[in-house]
């Protein structure tokens, strides 16, 4: 479930952050307080649920339309909500080598904030709880399956784009499929699965993605149902995975497995839980 992809190193302790970017300040000195100070300046100056739950959702994917030059003030806009990703994913690997160090209950957040050169009051404004240092990397997907689902490719069912995303993570041993084995993302789960109040959290998020992703097939009780169950599917997947790689397996041996399992679990959501004609 974890949604990592790029290294990046924090006081020594290396492990991996959401976006392409490395994370640090936009003022060449990788300064956290650098990176908050830019930012401030901005740019101014289980139900089961019919198959035709997500069978109405399937109809193809229409072609975007032409790009346009954004206007000089979408451009300022969009420069000033970059600098305050990078702002948040310094504060949050800066944390998260803390909590990686120490345990997450073993450091505060006024430590977090020493060690980020900001006040804590600005650190509540980028974060609203402590656990949100720790989650951040989750924001940045959390409409991933809204986003396969808006962007399929024309003809492409809901769901068929959503299993071939599954498996294409499998693949490529994306974390947030469980099935990466890589030392700095093993920390973190152990790190998330460790903590209680971190996986409390972590269903909030979970939560957001099911919401997108109803909005996505449409709307409604049919389609939040239908998002719910995609979602947990999604869950357990990723969840049987990591299991498997914290006991001692490594990627390699459990991906025929975790292909197996995948395919299994789209061939039920497409089905429903009960085959036509069983009572």
């Amino acid at each position: 479930m974890l949604v990592t992809s790029t290294p990046a190193e924090v006081k020594g302790v290396r492990f991996m952050v959401m976006s392409g970017e490395k994370a640090g300040g936009g003022n060449g000195n990788g300064s956290v307080a650098g990176a908050v100070e830019e930012e401030r300046a901005g740019v101014s100056a289980s139900t089961q649920v019919p198959a035709s739950a997500l069978a109405r959702a399937s109809a193809p994917a229409q072609a975007p339309a032409q790009a346009q030059a954004p206007a000089p003030t979408q451009a300022r806009v969009s420069l000033r909500e970059r600098k305050k990703q990078l702002t948040y994913r310094a504060i949050s690997d800066a944390a998260v080598a803390m909590f990686l160090e120490r345990g997450f209950d073993k450091v505060s957040v006024a430590e977090v904030a020493a060690a980020a050169d900001i006040s804590k009051p600005t650190l509540f404004r980028y974060f609203p709880a402590k656990e949100d240092l720790a989650l951040h990397r989750f924001a940045d997907r959390e409409d991933e399956a809204a986003r396969v689902v808006g962007g399929r490719a024309p003809g492409a069912s809901p769901l068929e784009a959503l299993r071939r995303h599954f498996l294409a993570g499998l693949d490529r041993r994306d974390p947030a499929t469980g099935l990466c084995d890589a030392h700095q993302v093993l920390a973190f789960h152990r790190l998330l699965y460790g903590t209680p109040s971190l996986v409390a959290r972590l269903y909030a998020y979970q939560g957001r993605s099911e919401a997108a992703l109803a909005r996505a097939l449409g709307g409604g009780v049919t389609a939040r149902l239908a998002a719910g169950q995609v979602i947990a599917v999604l869950r357990i997947l990723a969840e049987e995975n990591w299991r498997r790689i914290d006991a001692g397996e490594s990627a390699d041996r459990v991906y025929a497995g975790a292909v197996q399992a995948a395919e299994e679990a789209f061939v039920q959501l497409r089905s429903g839980l009960e085959p036509e004609g069983r009572g």
